[in-house]
């Protein structure tokens, strides 16, 4: 198994980032990440103001933005997240803090909408 790339504590990154493997934020992220496939792990003591894509999110840190996994989601006790949540997965662990909308339906579970032309 490989080890995650990761966002150290003392990084901060302002943009978009992409990724085909797993990713560790510890640091700062201002933007997006898509990880697409691959688990994006939110580290206690990181901030992120970041829409979060990936197969698998785990966070532990602050998160302002929207969370969308194609498996599940799990805040962690030290969480603290506001946004829209959108997985067919969802967990909170006691003592997070989340605040906003949270989508676990069936269509949750779509890869996304697609319109006729």
């Amino acid at each position: 198994m490989e080890r995650p790339t990761e966002i150290g504590s003392s990084i901060v990154v302002k943009g978009d980032i992409t990724a085909h493997e797993d990713i560790l934020v510890s640091g700062r992220v201002e933007g997006s990440i898509a990880a697409l496939g691959q688990s994006v792990t939110v580290n206690t003591g990181a901030e992120l103001v970041a829409d979060i894509k990936a197969r698998a999110i785990v966070v532990s840190g602050k998160v302002f933005g929207s969370l969308n996994a194609d498996e599940r989601i799990e805040l962690g006790p030290t969480a603290n997240v506001e946004g829209e949540i959108t997985a067919p997965a969802f967990q909170v662990k006691d003592g997070a803090i989340f605040q906003g909308k949270a989508d676990t339906s069936k269509s949750a579970r779509k890869p996304g909408l697609q319109l006729a032309s």
